[in-house]
């Protein structure tokens, strides 16, 4: 067991690497947290406020909607 910790050298790990699994993680934390929202949006109108099931979908729409218009990558202008 104490092999195993010998052989990790400390800052070996690329940047690169190291920033594009910061970005995938951060992009799939941010859609699933609007995945969620809307699901626990949808559900709470369907079943506890006693709509129907389009009372619920229809809300749900909505704020996915919004949440992709507001959550998408913007292309950055080139300078």
């Amino acid at each position: 067991m104490a092999e195993d910790h010998a052989d990790y050298v400390h800052g070996s790990q690329n940047a690169a690497t190291q920033v594009a699994d910061f970005r995938m993680f951060a992009a799939l934390t941010k859609w699933f947290s609007l995945h969620a929202a809307v699901l626990i949006l949808m559900l709470t109108l369907w079943f506890c406020a006693g709509a129907s099931f389009l009372g619920g979908l229809v809300p749900g729409l909505i704020v996915l909607a919004i949440g992709i218009a507001f959550l998408r990558n913007k292309r950055r202008p080139v300078h």
